[in-house]
């Protein structure tokens, strides 16, 4: 695999009846759809934006589902071996005390398998590897994508993300990126804090994950606001802990003991209103976020852009580079609604945690197994 920012010809040469495929975008659900593209034999190439790639350290959730796509992608045994299982987590009020248990168990049950979490890093590197071992497909960093019809190539997948530049210029502005009102904060702590869940509280809410040994995820949401997002990194950081401050331990130590220049922030988005299709004519389709962006209220952004990835991989490699139009069309069959379904219940599940007053809402979760 060949990794370069030169400014080459933007098509791969595929092999006797082999297709060619552009991917923008090189995050996870990117990665993935190139990897079972060149697993059904395409010639793929991948564009990203960035110089490089981003390797930022939080914690993705692999359902059982996700994990089914990349055992078919080949990449299920890889990531089990760095993965941490995910079976016991609660949800709190600030002062401690447990009002349900999130469905792990239930879950585990079902599929057979638990859910899985996994640093963000060893996700993309476990994607990079595959693609690598495949061999056959260049990523080309730095190149900022401006004319999609221009791609040379028989499909192009836009794995873009929410400002998707292949969304907009093939399907048009009506649907982009909507903000929800609130701010999210993420971070990594250098200790097990054996305290896991959700903390909800009025208008903001905290969680805690399993990431790896010796190190636990965490984030943190508020009320998005101009002043908060003017100031200062310091006085940014001091506002985030003074939001937390008073809630159960270890919240108020995680947040003290983490260096705030490794947190990152961020402005919770969607995509609204939801894309009539997630393909264009008989060339193009979107997967990830450029597809179906969701608020990360369920944790399952990155399942969603792997099951995409995967699903339209199997679609092309079932129908072939002469019935592209019709496996773009299976492929948005399969997953358009499924990804909707749970964009809107992430988004829903938003408004319900974040909620001002939130007597109602403790109320009614109290009614839920502890």
């Amino acid at each position: 695999m060949r990794n370069d920012a030169g400014s080459g010809g933007e098509s791969g040469s595929a092999g006797d009846g082999a297709g060619t495929a552009v991917v923008v975008g090189a995050g996870v659900g990117g990665l993935a759809t190139a990897i079972g593209l060149r697993r059904a034999g395409w010639a793929v190439s991948v564009l990203e934006r960035r110089s490089r790639l981003e390797r930022y350290g939080t914690a993705f959730g692999l359902h059982p589902t996700a994990q089914a796509a990349l055992d078919r992608l080949g990449l299920g045994e890889a990531l089990r071996a760095r993965a941490v299982p995910y079976r016991s987590a609660r949800i709190r009020r600030p002062d401690g005390k447990v009002l349900a248990a999130l469905p792990l168990e239930r879950i585990e049950r079902k599929a057979g398998r638990p859910e899985l979490l996994i640093s963000r890093p060893y996700l993309i590197d476990a994607l990079l590897a595959e693609l690598d071992r495949l061999g056959g497909t260049r990523i080309a960093y730095g190149r900022r994508l401006t004319d999609p019809d221009g791609l040379e190539a028989d499909l192009v997948v836009g794995a873009d993300g929410i400002n998707s530049a292949v969304r907009t210029a093939g399907f048009g502005p009506a649907s982009g990126p909507r903000p929800v009102g609130s701010v999210a904060w993420i971070g990594i702590a250098g200790y097990e804090t054996g305290v896991y869940g959700e903390t909800w509280g009025a208008g903001r809410f905290f969680g805690m994950t399993p990431v790896e040994p010796g190190r636990t995820n965490w984030y943190a949401t508020v009320p998005d606001s101009a002043e908060a997002a003017a100031a200062a990194p310091g006085a940014a950081a001091e506002r985030l802990r003074a939001a937390f401050a008073g809630w159960h331990d270890p919240i108020p130590q995680v947040l003290a003991d983490t260096d705030p220049a490794t947190w990152i922030r961020y402005e919770l988005r969607h995509l609204h209103p939801a894309l009539p299709t997630f393909v264009d004519g008989g060339r193009t389709a979107l997967v990830g976020d450029a597809a179906h962006a969701m608020t990360p209220n369920l944790g399952q952004g990155a399942c969603t852009a792997l099951l995409d990835a995967e699903a339209l991989a199997r679609a092309v490699a079932a129908h072939g580079r002469a019935a592209l139009p019709a496996a773009l069309r299976a492929y948005d069959a399969e997953r358009r609604r499924s990804a909707q379904r749970v964009a809107f219940g992430s988004r829903s599940l938003h408004r319900f945690m974040a909620a001002r007053r939130p007597a109602l809402r403790d109320a009614l979760l109290g009614l839920l197994p502890g």
